[in-house]
């Protein structure tokens, strides 16, 4: 019995180290041998992993850059040319520099208060609201107000306003990572570059509709008119199926189009509001003077009675 027991430790110890061997050899054929560099490069980017670069994550964007051996193509939107000229650094390269964006929403929110014709109560998503119908102002374009774009954004930099139910960004926590922009189902959130002295114009509304259809959802709509692309001088804005669009690239923010829009649909953001020039003194009329014409009286004349 003894010796049965001893011949099955012996075999099992035996196939232990045959099995041990085996893996040993299989793991060193097929070990992946990682790049530190890419534990470099990983360490200085945000870790938000907001998708923004169009990788799984921020880990994912190192491996990529190591893997490429270049910048070409890749950006990290979140981090910004500072962490650029890190990640340049670390791979011996030159970072292209780029315009800083931000994200801006495009749709004037106008779905709340008398605007309203129906009140949406289900499944607090966009997505699913967006399927079922057109808007609680009737308008297929507009926004639905239920924080898919909030609840995506990783920075805090975008949150629901409670008196128009819209999203507000904060342009100083605003990263432009574009998580907002994927969230949205009708598209309404863009980004756009933040323009010179942060100034950007432009057109605040996403509706493809014929003018007077769309003027009855939203007062502010962009009716189509042309009246803006008259009046830019880089011919940076075009109407397309009902709808104007500036392109940022070509615009130089100099506000014609602003002044021009009849609807107010064209916004201007941080421009310096225009002081009205002071009203002008009419004229006071032209006052005579009194000119005193002393007129001689002539001398009495003493006249004698005579007695005949």
């Amino acid at each position: 019995m003894a010796h049965q027991i001893m011949l099955a430790v012996i075999v099992l110890g035996a196939l232990g180290i045959i099995f041990a061997v085996v893996l040993y050899f299989v793991a060193q054929k097929f070990k992946v041998i990682e790049d530190p560099l890419i534990d470099e490069i990983a360490e200085v980017l945000p870790g938000a992993n907001c998708g923004g670069c169009g990788k799984a994550g921020c880990r994912a964007l190192a491996e990529a850059f190591v893997k490429q051996g270049s910048m070409e193509g890749l950006k990290c939107p979140a981090g910004g040319d500072a962490v650029m000229q890190k990640v340049a650094a670390l791979m011996g390269c030159t970072a292209e520099a780029s315009e800083p964006q931000v994200a801006v929403v495009r749709c004037n929110a106008c779905f709340t208060g008398e605007r309203s014709k129906v009140h949406y109560d289900g499944l607090r998503d966009c997505s699913f609201a967006n399927s079922l119908f057109m808007g609680e102002n009737g308008c297929q374009f507009g926004c639905l107000g239920l924080g898919n774009c909030a609840a995506a954004c990783q920075f805090d930099a975008l949150v629901m306003d409670p008196e128009t139910g819209a999203p507000k960004i904060d342009e100083e926590k605003c990263t432009a990572c574009g998580a907002c922009v994927k969230a949205c189902p009708r598209g309404i959130i863009e980004l756009r570059n933040k323009g010179r002295k942060n100034r950007r114009v432009f057109v605040n509304c996403v509706n493809k509709e014929k003018g007077a259809v769309a003027r009855k959802t939203c007062d502010n709509a962009c009716i189509g008119c042309g009246k803006c692309t008259k009046v830019c001088p880089k011919e940076a804005i075009k109407v397309e199926n009902n709808l104007a669009y500036v392109d940022y690239r070509l615009c130089i923010a100099c506000g014609k189009c602003v002044n021009e829009c009849p609807t107010g649909a064209l916004i201007a953001v941080n421009f310096t509001p225009v002081k009205p020039k002071p009203a002008e003194e009419a004229p006071k009329p032209a006052t005579q003077e009194k000119v005193e014409i002393n007129i001689p009286q002539p001398e009495p004349v003493e006249v004698k009675k005579t007695n005949e």
